[in-house]
């Protein structure tokens, strides 16, 4: 019987979101709900022929993927993974089957991220997480909070994700300016907001939220410059990827007080290490990479994934990224 593995399922939902009935008469289903690292995974999943991921929660480089000689499948969530080694995957005729974003029932994928980026944002800027800590230990008020009516919301990315959130803040009587490489006057001005350079941005923003995609040009965007430009009260929000911020600046200017907060959902490492400088600062609110955990898109992305599964076991596999892997098999 084929062997499926099921990976970083922290929360323990994926045999509860979705219906794997269809995998489970024929496959073995194993659920891993901790992060394996590399060397653990290469022992742990040694005998699987199928490995399902959840974005980018596991890498598979060559050195691991050729120490999985058993494996055939590899399910992923998107069109790509950045962490995953396509080249070693189709030397080893491990076929990887991607997700169809165009199905409707990803539909809620529009407003998970967003949500939660405005939720944090809240979050920081009231310092709920301190509040909630501190009635938690028997104290009471502690400290003072701003609103955002009135004030600047600085959008770095404005996609999907950040037009959505360029209506909330309208909805809050914000200001919003706008910012990214190819963005226009026009595009800007369609969902309320206002084109400025960088620079401008960065000055003018009361909050400062990210919602760009990672590649080479946005790596480190964010960095030392940057955050100097922001205004000592002005807080940044990252639910987009960790390493878009150059992570040891952003410590250095929440330690010195230049920024006045951080909300923060993604990291450069995940999970994000015990005793990390981040975990132990006052003015950050942390979240562990939640933008797209709700119980609606985590049951699209396993929908997805045993749709893949059950084609790959009837001999017809679907969404196949790499088709040449799949010849001689």
């Amino acid at each position: 019987m084929p062997k499926v593995a099921i990976l970083d399922d922290y929360a323990g939902v994926a045999l509860r979101v979705a219906d794997w009935s269809p995998v489970q008469k024929r496959a073995e289903v194993t659920v891993f709900d901790r992060h394996l690292a590399e060397d653990e995974a290469a022992e742990a999943l040694r005998s699987f022929d199928v490995v399902c991921t959840l974005r980018e929660r596991m890498a598979f480089p060559r050195t691991l993927i050729e120490r999985l000689p058993g494996l055939k499948l590899i399910t992923i969530v998107g069109k790509s993974l950045p962490n995953l080694d396509m080249a070693a995957a189709t030397e080893h005729a491990i076929a990887v089957a991607h997700s169809d974003f165009a199905h409707p029932r990803f539909r809620s994928m529009r407003d998970a991220t967003p949500e939660l980026a405005w939720g944090l944002m809240i979050a920081t800027v009231r310092n709920l997480a301190e509040e909630h800590r501190n009635m938690r230990d028997g104290g009471w008020q502690s400290s003072a909070g701003v609103t955002l009516a009135g004030k600047t919301l600085g959008l770095l990315g404005l996609g999907r994700v950040g037009a959505r959130m360029a209506h909330y803040a309208a909805a809050f009587g914000m200001e919003v300016l706008a910012w990214s490489q190819n963005l226009t006057d026009e595009a800007a001005a369609s969902v309320g907001a206002r084109r400025v350079d960088k620079a401008t941005l960065f000055e003018s923003s009361d909050v400062v939220s990210i919602h760009l995609v990672l590649s080479e040009r946005t790596r480190g965007l964010v960095g030392e410059a940057e955050l100097a430009r922001m205004k000592p009260h002005a807080y940044l929000i990252n639910t987009s990827r960790g390493p878009i911020v150059d992570e040891a600046a952003l410590i250095a200017a929440l330690e010195a007080g230049r920024i006045a907060g951080a909300g923060l959902d993604v990291y450069d490492t995940e999970p994000l290490p015990k005793g990390h400088r981040l975990r132990l600062l006052a003015n950050v609110t942390l979240s562990p990479h939640l933008g797209y955990v709700t119980r609606e898109m985590l049951g699209a992305f396993y929908s997805d994934t045993v749709e893949s599964v059950v084609a790959w076991l009837d001999g017809a596999p679907i969404r196949i990224a790499n088709p040449e892997a799949m010849q001689g098999r």
